[in-house]
């Protein structure tokens, strides 16, 4: 097979008379021949010659509906479920000329951060068969870095995007919340869930996400401002950003990480960007607030699995009995999510738990905001360690929550992110360096990703 090219070159070349199908079909022999338990389901769609990603075969994360493919979100309770319809995310892809070509492993219903909580068995590394490869979007992150695909698309709730992205060396976005469509992603949280690309290059990424981004009526949460395309900002200077660092925060970093981290800044400040000091105090509590809320909101969403509409059925002597034997299929740790979001939102600890978490949410925006009008960005690592090994957090499920403190409060405060790779000593393991942005200003991020191409 050919050495596979950038998303950004394969459409130039099938704009120039390329077969369009040909990378497509490289791409499925390499997704069928995957040995990483990447791709749940190999499967492609003719690809398109014409449009800004002709000829780019692309994969799915399994939690997003493509019309007649398995969508299974990682779940025994959908293993047979087959989607009936596109998301709004993968129509236009289709649309703008992709091959789509299998669907990815995934931490069960997006619930996870190494992609080992799959009931069709974890994902692994691509470097490395002992360490995962990060979650929930692990199978995406595994089959860009692998170079099965140039790109992915995944969901980031927490940081699902961007910690298996920095995990694996590949660059991973977060869109601003509402700036690309939720219809047909399976919820987990929705006020925090957002479709968002995995690339080998971050120019890759930028148009990857100018094709999704953009209001779609059918999700009530859509931005309805026009998008402004990113991709021009892969060529902007960095001179002159000042990039905003919270040293407070870094102290849970590892000495490798942090080292990364801060080769990372030098090479921004030979690029002419200055690292100024920005204070986040309320970052500290994002671990606690985002597992109130997001498994208050995974509680509600998940209540539709029951046995009765569609997905498992297991049958019982009456119709309570029915649903306790389909929900006993839920992973351990969905059922652990669920329950924690149960009790949050119970009677008498509804505003102990849930209300404070929304009242921290906000006050970790004001943060932010009040950072920026010091900075442009805020830069942190993207994780505080690099890829973990399989089962080194498997009977402590708080070690691997308190692994999301950087990813998360962007998340809560609907701000866009990107994880870009971190300049790394030959032969380490990938680390990634998160660059948070205000709302809607990606493509100032994509100009930051694009300084590191080189380096990693």
């Amino acid at each position: 097979m050919s050495e596979l090219a950038s998303a950004v070159d394969l459409v130039a070349a099938v704009h120039a008379g390329q077969d369009a199908d040909a990378a497509a079909r490289e791409a499925e022999a390499r997704a069928e021949a995957d040995d990483r338990n990447a791709f749940l389901h190999v499967g492609r769609t003719p690809a398109g010659s014409t449009g800004p990603l002709a000829g780019v075969p692309v994969a799915l994360k399994d939690n997003l509906c493509q019309r007649d493919t398995p969508t299974t979100c990682a779940s025994k309770l959908l293993e047979d479920w087959v989607a009936p319809y596109d998301a709004t995310a993968v129509a236009r892809v289709r649309a703008a000329g992709a091959a789509l070509v299998g669907k990815t492993n995934m931490d069960e219903f997006g619930m996870g951060s190494s992609t080992e909580h799959s009931a069709f068995g974890p994902a692994l590394h691509p470097r490395d068969d002992e360490r995962v490869p990060g979650g929930s979007s692990g199978g995406s992150a595994c089959a860009v870095a692998r170079g099965v695909v140039p790109v992915a698309l995944g969901t980031d709730t927490g940081g699902s995007v961007r910690q298996p992205a920095a995990f694996c060396g590949v660059f991973g976005l977060k869109p601003t919340y509402g700036a690309v469509s939720r219809y047909g992603l399976v919820a987990f949280g929705s006020s925090l869930d957002v479709v968002g690309p995995l690339a080998r290059t971050a120019r890759d990424a930028a148009r990857v996400f100018d094709v999704i981004a953009g209001h779609d009526p059918r999700d009530a949460t859509s931005l309805r401002a026009p998008h402004a395309l990113t991709e021009p900002g892969c060529d902007d200077s960095p001179r002159g950003l000042r990039v905003g660092v919270p040293e407070a925060l870094l102290e849970g970093a590892t000495d490798e990480v942090r080292a990364a981290f801060d080769a990372a800044l030098a090479r921004l400040r030979a690029e002419g960007a200055e690292v100024v000091p920005v204070d986040l105090p309320h970052a500290k509590l994002s671990v606690s607030v985002y597992y109130v809320l997001a498994t208050a909101e995974a509680s509600s969403n998940l209540a539709r699995f029951d046995g009765g509409r569609y997905g498992l059925r297991v049958a019982g002597r009456d119709p309570g009995a029915m649903v306790r034997a389909t929900r006993a299929h839920f992973g351990a740790e969905v059922k652990r999510r669920i329950l924690l979001g149960t009790f949050a939102l119970s009677a008498g600890y509804h505003d102990r738990y849930y209300g404070q978490a929304q009242r921290v949410r906000r006050a970790i925006a004001r943060d932010y905001a009040a950072a920026f009008s010091d900075c442009d960005v805020v830069a942190t690592p993207t994780a505080p360690t690099v890829a973990f090994r399989r089962g080194e957090h498997a009977d402590d499920p708080l070690a691997m929550y308190l692994a999301d403190l950087y990813t998360l409060p962007a998340s809560l405060a609907g701000l866009p992110a990107l994880s870009a790779p971190a300049p790394v000593a030959s032969g380490g393991l990938p680390v990634g360096v998160q660059f948070v942005a205000p709302a809607r200003q990606e493509r100032t991020l994509f100009a930051l990703g694009a300084r590191f191409e080189a380096a990693s």
